[in-house]
């Protein structure tokens, strides 16, 4: 039988932190940031957490079922 891999972007993009919980980077500061406002450029740079509907597919792509 083959091995099962961990899916290598989802390991790269996210982070596990109490309780099971996931956390993850904010979208949208990648670039053209000249438009952006300073408080909304401070606030995408926070992590966020996963959203409960979420975190079984995520636990899939990383193999901790």
């Amino acid at each position: 039988m083959f091995k099962l891999k961990t899916k290598s972007g989802a390991k790269k993009r996210f982070k596990f932190i109490v309780n099971g919980k996931i956390k993850r980077k904010k979208s949208f500061k990648n670039h053209l940031l000249t438009k952006k406002e300073n408080k909304r450029k401070r606030r995408l740079s926070y992590f966020s957490r996963v959203h409960k509907s979420d975190i079984k597919n995520i636990k899939k792509q990383l193999l901790l079922n």
